[in-house]
């Protein structure tokens, strides 16, 4: 089974540095599954960190954190062990130890020439379908406030079904969904709007 946007995410069942876990766990919540190649690396160790520090965050929008490396359960603690003694951060989400490499087959994030994990970010829904996908290359950090971004995004979207434009930020209007019929574009330009296909709507 692969990954697919807007489709079920691919159940697991893990060893993490918090205990087992599996993805119906945390059914009823959002999910931020990401990966990194290895552990010790040092822009994923960024990260980490930054994900620590925004984890408060991230509980308040009601998301919760996974990490995965194909390293193991004993490199993964000593690699949360030395995060804190060296930088003063304790990782309080899990990371998952896929040793087999099943979870990064499924979720796409194997790289089979090197046989390491690319560095990907799944944002996950309530009712467990894949809602984003993000690869990023060795090279470049990702931005954990453009995560967090999205995922207020696509909860104002889940409750209010309003689409966000370029550079949403929230508090901003959102965008309501295109008329399906030639009668409801002609009424919405009708009612005053500037075209028939993009219309605001102020967020209260």
């Amino acid at each position: 089974m692969s990954v697919y946007l807007g489709q079920k995410a691919p159940e697991f069942f893990v060893n993490t540095t918090k205990g087992p876990v599996s993805l119906e766990d945390y059914k009823g919540k959002w999910v931020i599954l990401f990966s990194h190649p290895a552990d010790f690396t040092p822009v994923c160790t960024t990260e980490f960190m930054e994900f620590a520090g925004k984890y408060e965050e991230f509980k308040k929008l009601n998301v919760e954190l996974v990490g995965l490396s194909v390293d193991s359960i004993y490199s993964h603690i000593e690699w949360m062990k030395d995060i804190k003694d060296k930088f003063g951060i304790e990782i309080p989400f899990p990371v998952i130890a896929d040793i087999n490499k099943d979870v990064a087959r499924a979720y796409n994030m194997m790289d089979e020439k090197t046989g390491s994990t690319v560095r990907g970010v799944f944002i996950i829904d309530p009712n467990q379908i894949v809602r984003l996908m993000i690869y990023y290359p060795a090279e470049t950090g990702r931005n954990i406030e453009e995560i967090i971004r999205t995922v207020r995004a696509l909860q104002m979207n889940w409750n209010r079904k309003l689409a966000t434009p370029v550079n949403w930020k929230p508090g901003e209007d959102g965008i309501v969904a295109a008329p399906g019929t030639l009668e409801e574009a002609i009424a919405r330009e009708k009612s005053g709007n500037k075209t028939w296909y993009l219309k605001f709507e102020q967020v209260n």
